[in-house]
């Protein structure tokens, strides 16, 4: 097995967590798969993977190989993309991370017409409100909304949203509707349970009007915190995004909108140090059109 060979194919067992995933991913049988990590560590004379109740896992000397054997990887399809030429678009796996509101509201119905530029091009999503360890995951590109706290990422901002108190008519009509962030120390707020912080920080002009929120009903996914809103059990502080359809429909509306709250930016990262290959930067400048309209 060449080099690039087995760089390759130890990204594939990285990213699938399995020799058999890999396999098949390859097309190529198990044995093939073994034999290749085997020879590959025996010519670095270091142990690349170890076995976890998770399957697979790198070890330290793993993840910095396969940060570099990824680059590697992505840099060779890239050169073969160019040879080909733009107008036969891109192929190979596209592996991308982003919430679960985010991704079934905005990022999974939109992906029709970037499928259909690049048929060769295989995107996997992965659904998850945690900020995974991109490295560990084999993600080639994330999605994150709110403030970036690892300074380990490449980021670049693809969008902003307005944030707002949203509920639906029906609460506000058994509760009364607030007109100042005060009315809202009376009023049920769904907390999102993962957040650092319960402060909504009103402002009006140069006036600050921080609240804590409270609520008896705390979830830990911004589904929970839809979930919660539409069976009527409080208020919520968010992003207009993930509450477009029902703000369309008029099942949810926002309320003190005449305060300002900090805006939620939209950012596309990639670990540090790897250049985003032309299938992650196509998929980012996709996404960007979809914010932007």
């Amino acid at each position: 097995m060449d080099r690039l060979t087995a760089m390759e194919t130890f990204v594939h067992v990285v990213e699938t967590g399995s020799f058999s995933a890999a396999a098949k991913r390859m097309g190529v049988g198990q044995p093939a798969v073994s034999k290749g990590i085997a020879q590959l560590e025996a010519r670095l004379a270091v142990s690349l993977l170890m076995r976890s109740t998770r399957g697979l896992t790198p070890t330290e000397a793993g993840l910095v190989f396969f940060e570099k054997a990824k680059r590697a990887v992505d840099e060779a399809n890239g050169a073969d993309d160019a040879a080909r030429g733009a107008g036969n678009g891109l192929s190979g796996n596209l592996r991308i991370s982003a919430g679960v509101t985010l991704s079934r509201l905005h990022i999974i119905p939109n992906l029709g017409p970037f499928l259909e530029q690049h048929p060769g091009l295989n995107v996997d999503v992965v659904l998850d409100d945690r900020l995974l360890n991109l490295v560990e995951e084999g993600i080639d590109v994330a999605l994150r909304i709110g403030n970036l706290s690892d300074s380990g990422l490449t980021a670049r901002k693809i969008g902003q949203s307005p944030s707002r108190v949203f509920g639906t008519p029906a609460y506000f009509e058994r509760y009364g509707e607030p007109h100042t962030p005060a009315d809202l120390l009376h009023h049920q707020a769904v907390i999102y349970s993962l957040s650092e912080s319960t402060c909504w920080p009103f402002s009006q002009g140069a006036h600050q009007y921080p609240i804590v929120a409270d609520g008896r009903l705390r979830v830990t996914s911004s589904e929970g915190i839809r979930a919660g809103v539409l069976a009527h059990h409080g208020v919520a502080m968010t992003a207009e995004w993930m509450f477009a359809p029902e703000i369309a429909s008029g099942e949810v509306k926002a309320v003190l909108t005449d305060w300002e709250l900090p805006p939620r930016d939209l950012w596309a990262v990639t670990p540090t140090g790897r250049m985003a290959g032309a299938k992650a930067r196509a998929f980012i400048d996709y996404v960007e059109g979809v914010f932007s309209r």
